[in-house]
């Protein structure tokens, strides 16, 4: 269903998507990667994290999880 859309200001997005009207297909357009041990990235006010002894996995056997080159 078409949408009519007034005056926009749009002053910072970061790290979102913004679109308007009709969206048939929304594809990313960076990608990034994250290792972390165990316990690391959790938050909150009390947080307890009690861990033995903790490694974490950083070998990557496919080396492309979420291609972008095309998505220009």
């Amino acid at each position: 269903m078409p949408a009519i859309i007034g005056p926009v200001s749009i002053t910072s997005v970061g790290g979102g998507v913004v679109t308007f009207g009709d969206t048939f297909y929304v594809s990313p357009k960076s990608a990034a990667k994250t290792a972390s041990g165990s316990g690391s990235l959790n938050t909150g006010n009390f947080v307890n994290t009690n861990n033995g002894i903790s490694g974490t996995n950083t070998l990557d056997p496919d080396l492309f999880d979420q291609n972008i080159a095309a998505n220009a």
